[in-house]
């Protein structure tokens, strides 16, 4: 639904107090007689480039410190059928924009083909320069599999890497 720039101005003073999205939809519906769905209201904040304050990431963003300290292969997903559990992915990872890793020393990326069977995968690239296959499921649980096997980052790389994957979801809209 196409706002006036009014009616622009009102939603973008909205978001500044603080609002969320359902009080947003009943303002627009009692004080400016416009009806809309939730889910159109979330677009009209997506064209204006808008953010409620309150919005928290994902409920899967709080449940890395549990699923990361699984055993090693424990949350290994096994291979698509029909390709051999050395095999490649299918495409190449995002490249981490050129900047240097995070402060853990762990970088990390995100597919540009989602993983089979996952909701989004990705590479990292641990501190002693091991690296490890990475995916969240459907139910928000994170999957690990190094490429060496056996290995287990540290417990700070641990903490970098759910730092830096929680950075480089939200650029993806996760």
């Amino acid at each position: 639904m196409n706002l006036t720039e009014a009616q622009k101005q009102k939603v973008t003073e909205w978001i500044q107090q603080g609002l969320k999205l359902s009080d947003i939809q009943n303002r627009l519906a009692s004080e400016l007689s416009v009806k809309m769905t939730y889910m159109e209201v979330k677009m009209v904040l997506a064209e204006l480039e808008l953010r409620p304050k309150d919005q928290e990431p994902p409920k899967a963003m709080h449940n890395f410190a549990g699923a990361a300290a699984a055993p090693a292969g424990a949350g290994a997903m096994p291979p698509a059928a029909g390709s051999a559990p050395d095999e490649p992915m299918l495409s190449p990872a995002t490249p981490h924009d050129g900047a240097p890793p995070s402060a853990g020393g762990v970088s990390v990326t995100v597919d540009t083909v989602t993983r089979p069977g996952s909701v989004v995968s990705g590479k990292v690239t641990f501190s002693d320069q091991k690296t490890a296959e990475w995916y969240l499921d459907q139910y928000g649980r994170l999957g690990f599999a190094p490429t060496e096997k056996g290995y287990r980052p540290s417990q700070l790389d641990l903490v970098a890497f759910q730092t830096e994957l929680q950075s480089q979801l939200a650029r993806f809209g996760y």
